[in-house]
């Protein structure tokens, strides 16, 4: 990831302790709503015959492959909201 938005000049990390802590709990939090979001999903779909061999297999695979594909959109997303919590001051931007 670029280190400056290549446009407006804008720090894309902030120089705080523990700041890259919050896209990754952005990160976990996305891949495990959406694999337990799946699971329930699936069982209320299928129900009273769940796909018991896919809901094993598959729902693990994607557990461990959600959090690689949108971790640089959580980074990315997790700027965005602190910038809207905390607005970007002139060391942000220098």
């Amino acid at each position: 990831m670029a280190e400056r938005c290549p446009s407006c000049n804008l720090a894309l990390t902030r120089k705080e302790s523990g700041y890259s802590l919050g896209g990754f709990w952005l990160n976990m939090l996305f891949a495990e709503g959406v694999t337990i979001a799946l699971f329930i999903g699936t069982l209320v779909a299928t129900w009273p015959n769940p796909p018991w061999t896919l809901l094993q297999y598959g729902l693990p695979i994607l557990a461990l492959l959600t959090p690689l594909l949108f971790f640089p959109f959580s980074k990315t997303l997790f700027l965005a909201l602190d910038l809207a919590v905390r607005p970007a001051n002139q060391d942000d931007r220098s």
